[in-house]
């Protein structure tokens, strides 16, 4: 298929059929300017793409947006993906994809070097690089109410988030109440039930699997294969509900729980990925980078971005009608309130990881609670890149 889709409610595309080239162009310069996280990324494009060119109208725009925030994957990515569909087919849709991700990878690919050979191990960096972990867990934990308000909708749902939260800190591998809480959300009409059935589940995995290894202390257990990076990717990629910031867990067990790197090394990569044009998931270059060179960098990233890819791609003129099914709106916001609590366990993990590297107490809460405070009530695009900033000159100053 190389020409523009249409259906129901959809303009077929660009009035005049745009070159493959010019397409590619087009989406490139959306990746270069993609500051601010997604919705400032779905903004642009809305305005561009919506409202300029009229290339689908504002209802079925959407009625899209809404399919690709219910599905996994970075949302703003997936509307470009399928934007670049509704005007040269699936070619065009690749090509869109390419072309939004490329700056943001590209960034992080040279951003990846230079930690590597220049950054990393040098003593002088090392407050700066602290100042700057302390501030990215100030954003995710202003990131956990941020997707919990869209997600956390009923006293069922906060309470698998609660026992998501509580099974990961006990040491219950994550898959198990991210699944269990989505199937018994989607086959249990009773909210009671659905909860029990979560919590049974949990308690009987807990029950059987060993006491967990602190993933600070955990040694390194494999060399970090190209396979076993575009698997960490993948996971993240089909795992990331509710938006960019749940991909974080997954990716971290399977990279940091290996002892492929540190904490504080994943840590600066989700740091570097808030200050680039990208979907926050850039970061999992950064980790690939670290873990395996360049070439792990291209693999984790190929997994972390299929999904996105391919939902799109595979299923363009069926997402509407697969996503109206109420069994996969349940099932669907059941994992979603699962992965809010598995991203707050994580918080409090990646904290318990960095607290024994903290000298002067003082300065760093303080670096903490003015980056919380900034997070919490700064709206604008520049806020997180920078929160970021500040907290490493502060980190400079007075954690040397």
């Amino acid at each position: 298929m190389t020409g523009p889709v249409s259906g129901p409610g959809q303009l077929a595309g660009p009035t005049r059929p745009i070159a493959l080239g010019t397409l590619f162009l087009r989406f490139l310069r959306f990746g270069a300017l993609a500051f601010g996280g997604p919705v400032a990324q779905i903004a642009m494009v809305r305005e561009e793409l919506v409202e300029k060119a009229g290339w689908i109208d504002g209802a079925r725009f959407n009625r899209l947006l809404a399919v690709m925030q219910a599905l996994p994957g970075p949302e703003a990515h997936e509307l470009c993906v399928h934007m670049g569909m509704v005007a040269r087919g699936r070619i065009g849709g690749l090509l869109a994809g390419l072309g939004f991700m490329l700056p943001g990878f590209a960034l992080m690919m040279l951003l990846g070097w230079i930690y590597a050979t220049t950054i990393e191990g040098n003593a002088g960096f090392a407050p700066v690089l602290l100042g700057i972990q302390i501030a990215v867990l100030a954003v995710i934990a202003r990131a956990i109410p941020k997707i919990g308000r869209h997600i956390l909708k009923g006293h069922a749902l906060y309470a698998l988030a609660v026992i998501a939260l509580a099974a990961t800190l006990a040491g219950v591998p994550f898959w198990v109440p991210l699944i269990a809480a989505g199937v018994a959300h989607a086959a249990v009409r009773s909210a009671g039930a659905a909860v029990t059935v979560v919590g049974l589940a949990v308690l009987a995995t807990w029950w059987m699997v060993p006491a967990p290894v602190p993933l600070a202390n955990v040694p390194v257990s494999a060399e970090a294969t190209l396979l076993a990076l575009f698997g960490a990717g993948l996971k993240g990629g089909l795992l990331t509900f509710g938006g960019a910031y749940t991909a974080i867990p997954y990716v971290r067990a399977d990279t940091v729980g290996r002892g492929w790197l540190t904490d504080g090394q994943f840590l600066d990569g989700v740091a570097l990925a808030n200050v680039l044009p990208a979907p926050l998931v850039i970061f999992a270059t950064f980790v690939g980078y670290v873990a395996g060179g360049p070439w792990g960098a291209i693999a984790i990233t190929l997994g972390m971005f299929l999904p996105a890819f391919a939902f799109s791609m595979l299923f363009f003129e069926r997402l509407e009608a697969v996503i109206d099914e109420p069994r996969l709106h349940r099932l669907l916001d059941g994992m979603a309130a699962a992965a809010v609590g598995i991203i707050a366990a994580t918080l409090v993990q990646l904290a318990l990881a960095i607290w024994p590297r903290i000298d002067a107490i003082a300065p760093a809460l303080a670096i903490f609670v003015f980056a919380l405070i900034a997070a919490f009530t700064i709206r604008r695009s520049w806020a997180t890149p920078a929160i970021i900033l500040a907290a490493g000159l502060a980190g400079w100053l007075s954690l040397g």
